[in-house]
């Protein structure tokens, strides 16, 4: 009896410094990838891709510190962004909780390779960001430090720079089970200087709103398939006098992985 008690002792011994072993071994790094279709990429509420379809994916490392760094990619409207037909985005940042408040801080790199095709300045954009989230509800901040979307350099000599402008976006979701949730979304462009738009009556708007509701299902195989209907408060056109902005229903089929 006291031989199995000692058997039993020197096992769960056994089995706990493997359970502590394999703690010790846990990686303090994350490595997640993601990929979709989209019948339209819409950024801000304006297609990217004049109303065509898109293929989009990036990776994500994040460290259990809070750091992590990012890479995200579509393809968009070669005529739109001056002979580029890719957009890829890098950020990096930091997040961390008070409380019940995760806190998101960061800047995001926005890349268009080849865009200066045309002869006309390379586009690019550099936004910080800082946001904070409650349960499934969340709100962030976008403040360009650069030349946004190099406004400037596209309007040409003596055109003021978008300096102040700034993007506010609202979400949420919620769980409507059975693999069922609802997402939506608010966002507020404010714009200033050479960064103004001109909508395709001719009016010269300095900001607009943008919003999406939309219905996902998540699948068992981890695919998720969403229908959202998307709009803004403008009527933006494209290079060909397309109208890029507005109302409209995107589908899509992604996968985290």
């Amino acid at each position: 009896m006291k031989l199995n008690a000692i058997a039993l002792a020197a096992v769960l011994a056994a089995a706990s410094f493997g359970t502590f072993a394999a703690e010790e071994a846990k990686s303090d790094w994350t490595i997640t990838g993601n990929a979709g279709l989209f019948s339209d990429y819409r950024f801000r509420g304006i297609s990217q891709t004049d109303k065509k379809p898109a293929f989009q994916g990036g990776f994500d490392i994040a460290h259990s510190s809070g750091f992590y760094v990012g890479n995200w990619n579509s393809n968009i409207d070669s005529e739109f962004f001056n002979g580029s037909n890719l957009e890829m985005d890098f950020y990096g940042g930091y997040k961390t909780a008070v409380g019940d408040i995760s806190l998101d801080f960061g800047g995001l790199y926005y890349y268009y390779p080849n865009s200066d095709r045309t002869g006309r300045p390379k586009i690019k954009n550099f936004e910080l960001y800082a946001g904070a989230s409650y349960g499934t509800l969340s709100a962030k901040v976008y403040y360009p430090i650069s030349d946004f979307f190099s406004v400037e350099d596209l309007a040409g000599p003596g055109a003021k720079n978008a300096a102040g402008s700034y993007y506010l976006d609202l979400s949420g979701s919620h769980d409507l089970g059975m693999g069922f949730g609802l997402v939506a979304h608010v966002g507020y462009q404010k714009l200033k200087g050479a960064a103004k738009l001109t909508e395709i009556d001719g009016t010269v708007t300095s900001s607009y709103v943008d919003w999406k509701l939309g219905v996902t299902y998540s699948f068992p195989n981890g695919f998720v398939a969403g229908l959202s209907y998307i709009d803004t408060n403008r009527d933006y056109a494209g290079v060909g006098g397309t109208k890029i902005s507005g109302s409209t229903a995107v589908l899509s089929l992604a996968k985290t992985f």
